[in-house]
Formats: C-alpha cells, structure tokens, sequence
C-alpha cells in the first residue's frame, strides 16, 4: 500500500525550492547589473571626450579655451558691499511711496567718522541699488552733524585719495557722486581742503572742480 505523502513535508519542500529560485534570480541580477556597468565604464573610457584628455593633442595647446564675452561672469562682493550685507554700516534703507530714506541704528553725531566716513566715500564707486543711494546720502547725512569738522579734518589725507578715485571713474554717475561729495566736504572743512587739491585731478578737471566748490579754496593748478 502506497503512503500519502504528509502535507508539511510538501509546503517544506517547495519553501526549499523557492528559496533556491530566489538565489538563483538574484545572482543573475546582479551579474547583469555588473556587466552594464563594465560596459558603460568601457564606453565612457573609449570616449572621444575621454581619450582627448587622456591623449591630448599637441593643437589643443595652440588652441586653449577661451571665455565666453556673453556668458554671466560671477564677480566679486566689492568691499562696501560686502560690510553693508555683514551690517557693518549703521543705518538701513527705508523705501517710501515717494522717497527713500536712511533709518539709522543710533544717532550719526554718535558716531565716530573713523573708519566710517571714509568707508562711506568708497562706496561712492558702487553702481547698483541700494548701495548707491546708501553710501551717498550716508556721507552726506553724516556731514550735517555739529561736530562734523573736527571729525573729518584728520582724516583728510585718507579721505582724498578714495574721493579721487570716484573722480577718475568711467561711469558718469559715480563721477557726479563723487563731486557732490567734494562739495559737501568742502563745505564742512572749508580751507582745510586747500592742501589736497592739488593731489586730486589734472588741471583740466579741476577747472570743473573749482566751479562746484567755494571760493574760500584756493586750487593750485
């Protein structure tokens, strides 16, 4: 009489048999995966690109790359910029429905104008909003305190030399700052100014100098 095979012995065997045709499925997966990776490795190495760089040309020295004129240049904070982001310059701007205005942490006559006002004067050279609106109505707010004079003196022979470079800038509106600043120092100083203007220009640009500054300066030309 033939024995009827026990069902547990049956759900036994195929567990083993499933198990044996996972292992065998995962093997083969993961030899296809390492062949397509050995293929595009071999691919990527028999590149034009690839063998170019491993195999340079002796043209490719003659023909080194050049930058494109039309593409956007990432460019460096400028050092105004970069104190006023930090907070290093103590007012803000505060836009207006009709006009902008500075809104300062403390009052300016607290201040003291070293190294302040002359970092004011080279951000006279910045060319984009709202560095440039910030750093001519800083210096010029910073002017009208009382004991303005006696601040800015000393720092004249400092002050000149940044001044000047605005003078000298190609773009139009940093040039009127910078003699809009000129002005408003020569107000504040008064004959103190006549000593550095000689040093700030060629004679010709002095004659539009003298015509914006008081006649208290003498300019020796």
């Amino acid at each position: 009489m033939q024995k009827s095979e026990c069902p547990r012995g049956t759900q036994l065997r195929n567990r083993v048999t499933g198990n044996c045709d996972q292992r065998a499925l995962s093997s083969a997966q993961i030899k296809c995966r390492t062949t397509v990776q050995q293929i595009k490795s071999s691919s990527s190495t028999s590149s034009p690109e690839s063998v170019r760089k491993l195999h340079p040309r002796p043209s490719d020295k003659l023909n080194p790359k050049t930058i494109n004129p039309f593409a956007e240049q990432s460019r460096a904070p400028s050092a105004f910029s970069a104190i006023y982001s930090k907070g290093g310059i103590p007012c803000r701007l505060v836009h207006g429905s009709v006009r902008h205005r500075l809104q300062w942490e403390c009052p300016p006559e607290n201040l003291p104008f070293d190294p302040l006002l002359i970092t004011l004067a080279e951000g006279l050279r910045e060319t984009k909003h709202p560095y440039t609106f910030v750093s001519k109505e800083a210096f010029r707010e910073l002017l009208l305190v009382k004991s303005a004079p006696e601040k800015t003196v000393p720092l004249l022979p400092r002050l000149i030399p940044v001044l000047k470079a605005a003078l000298v800038h190609s773009d139009n509106e940093v040039f009127e700052r910078g003699l809009n600043a000129l002005v408003q120092l020569s107000v504040v100083v008064g004959p103190c100014l006549n000593d550095h203007l000689k040093h700030l220009l060629t004679s010709g640009s002095l004659i539009i100098i003298k015509s914006k500054i008081p006649t208290y300066c003498s300019i020796c030309c």
